[in-house]
Order: structure tokens, then sequence, then C-alpha cells
């Protein structure tokens, strides 16, 4: 895929990166190579093939999903300077 000049000075606007006129060249074939290589791999026949997230396989552990010391409302907001019901009191931040 061939970038042109345009378009090598947007994606540096984009991207925050402050270009030469010089570079504009070199980074031009620089995209261009790597649009190419990227449209080589859809050449790849990916059919079938299990999506993955690493290359050994690995299954994370589980846990029984229970509720265990949900009464302690009292404990958790023991320290807190304003309490209102069991939930803290901050000052309105929002006018």
């Amino acid at each position: 895929m061939k970038v042109d000049d345009a378009t090598v000075r947007r994606i540096a606007r984009l991207a925050r990166i402050k270009i030469e006129d010089s570079d504009v060249a070199g980074l031009r074939g620089e995209l261009s190579g790597i649009l190419d290589w990227v449209e080589q791999l859809n050449e790849v026949d990916t059919d079938g093939v299990e999506p993955m997230t690493r290359v050994a396989e690995h299954q994370l552990k589980k846990r029984k999903d229970e509720v265990r010391g949900g009464e302690i409302a009292d404990v958790v907001v023991k320290n807190a300077p304003l309490t209102e019901d069991h939930y803290f009191v901050v000052p309105k931040v929002v006018e």
C-alpha cells in the first residue's frame, strides 16, 4: 500500500509527533512497508483456527461465588469521620 506525504503528515499530527520535511520521504517508505506486511497477513488462511491468548494452554483457577462477611457495615465505617445509615458522608463536590 502506498502512503503519500499528506498521509505521513496527518499520522504524525495525530500521534503528536513533530517531523521535519526531510523526514517525510523516509517515513513514507517505512509506513508503506509496514502496511504491505499487514496486507500479507490477510493472505493467511485462519479458518478453523481458535483464537488464543497465550501459547501454552492455561486454565484460570476458579472459586465458588459465595457471600462472606457481608454483615460488617459497622466495622467498615467505624473510623469514618461522618457516617449515615452505614454510608460515608462526604462534602458535596458538584454544584
